[in-house]
């Protein structure tokens, strides 16, 4: 069983350089100056935060800020320390009625269905084939919370939503964190929930390389922990010269 509270350190870093060599990509590595850089582009190094069971721990930031890399990091560590992870990625659906597909008792289904935005009866009746993509994700989400599990992993967080409807899922899935114990990992670039979610770890990444952990107790740590980047990609040097099927053959800059 995992611990009542754990402390969660996440050292997270990229490798510049391929993992298999091949001819185009010693071209994108001779184009971009990759043999240049020190090959290793870091995300964290020992951030540090403490999380409990029933904690909502939200990570925001702009697309290639390394939020999602930080929240596979963390389903790790929380794995290893015996907790029970599901991510709604890992989730799959068959073609029965959404009713059917939860499960325990019909009142305690209709209720998890309710408080995830699918209230109405005659979505109830559908079967996942046949709701929007948002409503999908929505399931998703209700049929994690009835496996019990430990922690729930949710990518791109209420990303296919309505703006309104995402403020009242993030509302109402703070609500089911209290209620029931169980943990959820987030990731969003929408700022629009923050407060509707009131998250207990609150982790902004920038492209700076700056990251602040805020909690919900008003605590806020700024910590210079990575690279800079900017869109995902590593500083651009001057490009360089020659290539050869085994990779780059020699450096020379371009003018």
């Amino acid at each position: 069983m995992p611990s009542p509270a754990q402390t969660l350190s996440l050292s997270v870093s990229h490798h510049f350089r391929p993992r298999v060599n091949s001819t185009r990509a010693s071209v994108v590595m001779d184009q971009f100056g990759i043999d240049f850089e020190q090959g290793e582009h870091i995300i964290a190094r020992d951030l540090q935060f403490s999380v409990q069971p029933g904690s909502v721990v939200l990570f925001t930031g702009e697309s290639g800020s390394g939020k999602s890399s930080l929240l596979r990091s963390a389903a790790e560590q929380l794995k290893a320390a015996g907790a029970r992870v599901i991510s709604l990625a890992d989730l799959t659906l068959d073609d029965r009625c959404l009713v059917d597909l939860l499960p325990g008792a019909v009142a305690d289904g209709l209720a998890l269905l309710a408080a995830c935005g699918l209230g109405e009866a005659q979505l109830m009746l559908r079967t996942p084939s046949e709701l929007s993509d948002g409503q999908r994700y929505r399931f998703l989400l209700a049929l994690a919370v009835s496996q019990q599990a430990d922690w729930i992993v949710a990518d791109e967080f209420t990303a296919t939503l309505d703006r309104r409807l995402a403020r009242v899922i993030a509302s109402n899935l703070s609500r089911l964190a209290n209620r029931t114990g169980i943990g959820f990992l987030l990731v969003t670039t929408h700022e629009d929930i923050v407060d509707d979610l009131a998250a207990d770890v609150h982790i902004r990444c920038r492209l700076d390389g700056e990251i602040e952990v805020t909690t919900s107790d008003g605590d806020l740590k700024k910590k210079r922990c990575g690279s800079p980047t900017s869109s995902g990609s590593p500083p651009r040097p001057s490009p360089t010269g020659r290539t050869s099927l085994g990779g780059i053959i020699a450096a020379t800059a371009s003018g």
